[in-house]
């Protein structure tokens, strides 16, 4: 089965099982052919240009396997792998959706981050919950914590603190619960600190103007993000190989007028040399070496565009 013939439905989808059936999820999604580059290619441009939804399918369904596999490296938080696919399948199609196929990466690279991202937030959102009671001991734990705790503090007299659900443990009292629980200290320990701490909100609310300041904040960290790890690549290449690519398609005066004006830092700091200085050095006006710089830029653009389009 090749890949024009196995992802030119029109409904692509339907190769693919529920996730309801997670193992057979995987075995169908390990079947489908991968795209040549050639592929890819051309219908990231049939999705960018036109707007072709067959073309996002295929390039989200060859991609499916990259999803189970990242999948497996988060199934230590207690998450559902079926969960995790689901929701690193909305980072796949966050990517198609922003790829471009002119940065000269392929997809799977650039799809990387987008799916881990979806991931990452959905473990946030959960783990909190995954957290608080994972075997039946600490669910156990998790129910009957609270009226424990109550009880203590009334039978010790202290009803102020009976209401209040926020005062700490003393070691006898973990020690106590502990051993009516069948559970370690330390798990009691974990889970009244857990059960007394509010939830955090990683963004602000809608309402709380540009001072908010939140978990999110800090959290998020755009510097990995691949438009602009592309970007940030672009520019340095053009600072470096595609300056001096572009200076070669100069003739001598104009790619010394453009180093001069342009280019050139003296070690005060200080620039290149003026328009009225290179025209007495060429014994012309100002206004001809302004003209002669323009068009020598206007040249050098042209060449980098080239260059570019390659």
């Amino acid at each position: 089965m090749n890949t024009s013939t196995a992802l030119s439905v029109r409904d692509p989808w339907s190769l693919v099982p529920s996730l309801g059936n997670l193992d057979a999820y995987i075995s169908a999604v390990n079947r489908l052919p991968m795209l040549t580059p050639q592929e890819e290619g051309s219908l990231a441009r049939r999705l960018r240009d036109h707007g072709d939804i067959e073309a996002a399918g295929r390039l989200v369904l060859s991609h499916l396997r990259l999803v189970v596999s990242i999948s497996r490296q988060y199934l230590g938080y207690g998450l559902p792998q079926g969960d995790l696919i689901q929701e690193g399948n909305v980072g796949l199609m966050k990517a198609v959706k922003r790829f471009d196929p002119e940065q000269g990466v392929r997809l799977v690279s650039y799809a990387m981050h987008w799916i881990k991202a979806e991931i990452h937030e959905y473990i946030l959102r959960n783990w909190r919950m995954v957290k608080v009671a994972t075997t039946k001991a600490q669910r156990k734990l998790f129910f009957n914590l609270r009226s424990m705790k109550q009880a203590l503090k009334q039978g010790q007299g202290d009803a102020a603190d009976a209401d209040s659900y926020r005062s700490t443990l003393t070691p006898s009292e973990v020690a106590r619960m502990a051993g009516e629980l069948n559970v370690k200290p330390e798990e009691v320990v974990e889970m009244e600190t857990r059960l007394s701490g509010g939830d955090v909100a990683l963004d602000p609310p809608a309402d709380d103007g540009d001072e908010a300041y939140t978990p999110i904040a800090y959290l998020a960290d755009d510097r990995g993000e691949p438009t602009r790890a592309l970007e940030a690549r672009h520019r340095d290449w053009l600072a470096g190989d595609g300056i001096g690519q572009a200076l070669e398609v100069l003739d001598a005066r104009s790619r010394r007028i453009v180093e001069e004006r342009w280019l050139k830092v003296n070690d005060d700091g200080s620039g290149g040399m003026t328009l009225h200085e290179l025209a007495a050095e060429y014994g012309v006006s100002a206004e001809r070496i302004r003209q002669i710089e323009v068009a020598a830029m206007k040249k050098m653009r042209k060449a980098l565009e080239t260059v570019e389009a390659l």
